[in-house]
């Protein structure tokens, strides 16, 4: 339980309670002074991993033995997002950068009286995990499992962060099982695609000049229209030959996550909008299906479901891409 004050700061004398704009407060008649008992802040941090929420055990009370959120009071002379950042590192061992701010909320705590939570966002920028003087355990929970936790605040909080990544998770699950149920290279052979990977193939110098004629007058690529040539021409490549193996079986979805998710780190450096950089890469596609339909071998063997398969490989090939484009631009 908190404790009440008795005794005036200033001179040591009685306070006695007293309202103030229909407020009671203590107050002390001989320095004429009011206290007042603001709320004080607590500052809390989600730290995630591969769907894993950074979580101590607390080792003193209040809730001693149960699990939290890095979490702390803020200290005078220093920011809100310092204090967080510095509760991370006393209590996991983990040096942070804030994100940003992702919930506040109002509690009474019986043994601090009323407190002010907000609560951050982090990413881990150094450290090593290991729990603090505070906690007797400090680790990784998945999302779906998390413990009871002992703060009503903590809970609200990462409520709010889930249900703010489920979409995001979701697109993520799609990809992967899709990648995961993609043919063996034997079953993804078949004729059409064949005709599809030689017609990239034979064609790609025309395929990349006409790319490169579109992306640097298209309304939808202004900044690609100052890049050198050679640059954009080696993009396009490279893409085309992802493609290729793609359609072939022959696919690694290692080399096509660290390759879009890099070019897209580099566009954003560059300071390209990844709307542009999105619409570039819609680009690459339309030139390879105009060209590839304007094949006569192509057109004579393109029936409707196998429109539908050779549509539904590119979409996973070009979903994949601009998801980790889209994912590189968004790194901070």
């Amino acid at each position: 339980m908190k404790k009440q004050r008795q005794f005036c700061l200033y001179c040591g004398g009685t306070t006695i309670k007293k309202h103030e704009d229909n407020v009671r407060r203590d107050f002390c008649p001989a320095c004429n002074s009011y206290f007042y008992e603001n709320p004080l802040p607590v500052v809390s941090t989600i730290l995630e991993s591969e769907r894993r929420i950074l979580l101590v055990k607390r080792d003193r009370a209040p809730s001693k033995g149960l699990w939290c959120l890095p979490t702390g009071f803020a200290e005078a002379g220093e920011s809100i997002e310092e204090a967080a950042l510095r509760e991370l590192a006393e209590e996991t061992g983990i040096k942070g950068k804030i994100i940003k701010l992702l919930d506040v909320d109002s509690y009474k705590s019986r043994f601090y009286g009323d407190l002010l939570f907000l609560t951050f966002i982090a990413e881990q920028s150094g450290g090593r995990l290991c729990a603090g003087d505070d906690c007797s355990q400090a680790k990784f929970w998945p999302v779906n499992k998390l413990p009871p936790l002992a703060f009503r605040s903590n809970k609200r909080a990462l409520d709010a962060y889930i249900k703010s990544r489920r979409d995001y998770w979701a697109i993520f699950d799609s990809i992967e099982n899709t990648v995961k149920k993609t043919p063996a290279p034997a079953i993804a052979k078949n004729s059409l695609t064949r005709r599809l990977v030689n017609v990239i193939i034979k064609n790609k110098e025309k395929i990349i000049e006409q790319w490169l004629e579109d992306v640097a007058v298209n309304p939808s690529t202004v900044e690609y229209h100052k890049v050198e040539r050679a640059v954009l021409y080696n993009i396009c490549d490279r893409i085309l030959s992802h493609l290729t193996l793609w359609m072939g079986g022959v696919h690694d979805v290692g080399k096509i996550k660290n390759f879009y998710t890099k070019l897209g780190r580099e566009r954003k450096k560059s300071g390209f909008k990844i709307s542009e950089a999105l619409s570039a890469l819609s680009l690459i596609r339309k030139h390879i299906w105009t060209f590839a339909l304007a094949q006569d071998s192509l057109q004579k063997n393109l029936d409707l479901y196998m429109t539908f398969e050779l549509q539904r490989r590119m979409t996973v090939f070009f979903d994949l891409a601009t998801f980790y484009l889209t994912r590189g631009h968004e790194e901070k």
